[in-house]
């Protein structure tokens, strides 16, 4: 009898247990090990295509705090996921990738100076292997140091695809830890390139785009997904893309728990369109970040954040594949 055999004896906490890195798993979404999609937790890289690694990390939220415990309740969300693949799509991504849960990056939260290397060296490690990274924050911060490790094995700057309802390129001074202002330093030391990155879903003030293309929300309501997504590919076209989503682009009766709530955004299924249409795109790392449980309710913000999570590992792996989202998918 196969380990994998819901029947076996020993199939409990299949994160550990299991002996194969693709398929879905039936296994309660109450118990066990909540590995993120009951992926297999493992540092070992050989044969991986995918690692989910956590953040815990939230010392540079400016408003309510929490998102150190986001990367463990969207893994407890991602349970109730992970029998089957995503509706809207002919693949299921845990079929046709091997992904592992890496889990958490390590860091002592009393010595905040220490934390950007230690996030950009994990990653470094994890890109060294060849391995493209689904990280799961964590404040919106995170994502500097991970883009700081993925173009140091490049050549030329990044492209940014970003979803959010604040454009975090706020201008300031010095070395200072902060989730408002990563992608103006991320611009301003050559890391992401403005001029092929865009940003959409902003409902926050902020005049200097320093060469982003800026969708705000009036804009993205109003002209749609399929224009949307049309804005994105033209912006980025082939150039290597990380894709940083923030929960708070979805409006905060889809998703209480974050920091920084501001009405007038999204639905979790104009956001899963969105994510459905990046497939083509050379997306070499992405993100789902700033989701805060203390301030959720029913856990709608941690589902939402796991599903995002899990469409956006079924677009990277149907670009690899050459495989689109079914339209004939009927909820």
């Amino acid at each position: 009898m196969a380990k994998d055999d819901p029947a076996h004896p020993k199939t409990c906490d299949l994160a550990f247990t299991r002996s194969s890195p693709y398929g879905s798993l039936a296994e309660p979404t109450y118990s066990g090990a909540l590995s993120f999609l009951r992926r297999r937790y493992s540092k070992d890289l050989s044969g991986v295509d995918v690692a989910v690694v956590g953040v815990p990390f939230d010392l540079a939220t400016t408003n309510r705090p929490g998102t150190r415990l986001g990367p463990r309740a969207i893994r407890a969300a991602s349970a109730s996921l992970a029998w089957c693949g995503p509706y809207a799509w002919d693949i299921d991504p845990c079929e046709t990738l091997n992904i592992v849960d890496w889990g958490d990056v390590w860091f002592d939260q009393g010595r905040p100076e220490l934390i950007p290397d230690l996030i950009e060296a994990a990653f470094a490690g994890i890109a060294a292997a060849g391995v493209t990274t689904l990280a799961l924050g964590g404040d919106h911060f995170i994502s500097y140091p991970i883009l700081k490790a993925l173009r140091a094995r490049r050549a030329e700057p990044i492209a940014l695809i970003h979803f959010d309802a604040h454009s975090d390129t706020w201008a300031d001074a010095g070395p200072r830890i902060d989730h408002g202002s990563m992608f103006f330093h991320a611009a301003m030391n050559g890391i992401v390139d403005p001029a092929c990155s865009i940003q959409l879903g902003m409902r926050t003030r902020n005049d200097d785009t320093h060469g982003f293309d800026v969708r705000d929300a009036r804009w993205l309501h109003r002209a749609g997904i399929e224009a949307a997504c049309a804005a994105i590919h033209a912006r980025v076209g082939s150039r290597p893309c990380y894709v940083s989503f923030d929960v708070d682009f979805l409006d905060p009766a889809h998703a209480p728990g974050t920091g920084t709530p501001v009405v007038g955004g999204f639905t979790t299924h104009q956001a899963l369109e969105l994510i459905r249409g990046l497939v083509g795109l050379d997306i070499i790392g992405m993100d789902v970040v700033e989701v805060s449980p203390p301030y959720d309710h029913a856990e709608i913000t941690a589902l939402a954040a796991a599903s995002v999570a899990q469409e956006l590992l079924a677009a990277f792996a149907a670009g690899r594949s050459a495989v689109s989202s079914n339209p004939g998918a009927q909820s």
